[in-house]
């Protein structure tokens, strides 16, 4: 830990500066999507930040954060900000080259905050020196040394559109493989592969895109399976613990153990959800045209981005194709208002409405226990939603440090148990639990 006092590093805002980035400083960024995020970081490479994704998981992260981030705080800034100072404390970075990254999206979410509670939390922990970056796109921070350019924000949406394919379609296939790790070897290759061309200023254009994405859709229909009857789960919630392992314990990792096929909406539906929510914000409200011109850029970028990751994977019918997002929108009508939009909004019941049409009825709902925004669009919709589909199987998941892995697994494996009662016993049928590959 550095010999830094509190006193010696009031409350202030330590900028980025652009003699740190000349000077290499390291830029730690906290991991959320495995996949997606090695891309970025390479990205971030790529325009000159020694950017380096943090790995680092276990107790001591919690530990790390409980010291330093109230408790009845989201469970999630507790998670990244102990993610940070455990690693500030390992000794593998020098504490006086080193910079932190964080997201900050503005909205009405407490995410929004992190930034400010992460500043407090180094000062505390004896790190006031070290400068914290707002990886924002509007515009709340901004650092001399560290500039989010249109062709590097192109980069980072593609790398996104990229690692969801990958994930979607890793998430069907290795339930099934013949031969345990060709999946993992491929999610490895395919990571590389794309890393590798946006280094090299390529993969970028649509037709690149599609190009690869084909190839991407080809290399995992071609993977060897067997037939194996398993329980088709989905995975819904607050956008942190949905997706990193750190946060919901491995829960797909437990879910693969339990014999289950995962589907996990990717992270460009929130995106589009987002970039949408600032265009419905400027019809109603108003706001600059040249803003509305931005904004209507970004959303067309990202659906065209989309519709050629859907018809890639509609080459091959074997593979559960996501539902387009302005049709995923749709899904809410009659059920939740779409002013509702704090956190996930109503994004996260629409997730659970698509999962239960594409026949993922049993769904895990994992959310942070005290995340107002995702108790009502999540645990609040379940009764909604039961009522209009009588088979779905949603159990809601808090996680915070005070709950145990093991309640949390044991509701999860009642769950499960209903599921696997509803399975019809020959392996000639298929129903909404059950898939078999050839």
């Amino acid at each position: 830990m550095a010999n830094n006092s509190i006193e010696s590093y009031p409350m202030q805002r330590i900028p980025f500066t652009k003699e740190m980035k000349d000077n290499n400083y390291t830029v730690l960024v906290p991991n959320m999507l495995p996949i997606h995020f090695k891309m970025l970081v390479r990205i971030f490479r790529y325009y000159g930040y020694n950017a380096v994704l943090l790995t680092n998981e276990g107790h001591d992260v919690i530990e790390e954060g409980l010291k330093y981030v109230h408790n009845d705080t989201c469970y999630p800034a507790l998670l990244v900000i102990g993610q940070m100072i455990s690693a500030l404390n390992s000794g593998k970075f020098d504490v006086n080259k080193t910079a932190l990254m964080i997201t900050q999206t503005g909205g009405g979410c407490r995410a929004s905050n992190y930034i400010h509670l992460l500043r407090k939390a180094l000062i505390k922990a004896g790190y006031g020196n070290i400068p914290v970056i707002s990886l924002n796109l509007s515009g709340l921070e901004k650092d001399s040394g560290f500039s989010f350019t249109l062709p590097m924000i192109r980069k980072c949406i593609d790398a996104l559109a990229y690692g969801d394919i990958i994930m979607l379609l890793k998430n069907q296939v290795r339930p099934y493989e013949a031969v345990a790790g060709t999946v993992d070897a491929l999610v490895e290759k395919w990571a590389g592969e794309i890393s590798d061309q946006l280094d090299a200023g390529k993969g970028c254009s649509i037709k690149e895109i599609r190009a690869n994405m084909k190839q991407i859709a080809a290399d995992f229909a071609a993977v060897e399976t067997v037939e194996r009857s398993c329980v088709k789960v989905g995975i819904v919630g607050e956008i942190y613990v949905k997706f990193a392992s750190l946060a919901n314990n491995n829960l797909e990792g437990f879910l693969a153990e339990q014999g289950c096929e995962v589907m996990v909406p990717g992270i460009m539906g929130f995106m589009l959800f987002k970039v949408d929510n600032r265009r419905e914000d400027i019809l109603l409200y108003g706001g600059s045209k040249a803003k509305k011109a931005v904004v209507e850029l970004l959303l067309g970028y990202f659906e065209k981005i989309e519709a050629v990751m859907l018809e890639c994977v509609g080459d091959y019918p074997k593979f559960a194709k996501p539902t387009p997002y302005q049709e995923t929108k749709k899904l809410i009508d009659g059920v939740i208002g779409r002013g509702c939009k704090m956190g996930e909004g109503w994004l996260l019941t629409a997730e659970m409405l698509e999962l239960i049409h594409h026949g993922y009825s049993n769904i895990v709902c994992a959310q942070p226990f005290g995340c107002l925004p995702n108790h009502i669009v999540g645990k609040g919709m379940i009764r909604r939603l039961k009522e209009i589909h009588p088979n779905s199987n949603i159990v809601p998941i808090d996680y915070d440090p005070g709950a145990t892995k093991v309640n949390q697994e044991n509701r999860i494996k009642l769950m499960l148990a209903v599921a696997r009662e509803k399975m019809t016993p020959s392996p000639q049928k298929k129903d909404s639990q059950t898939i078999v590959h050839a």
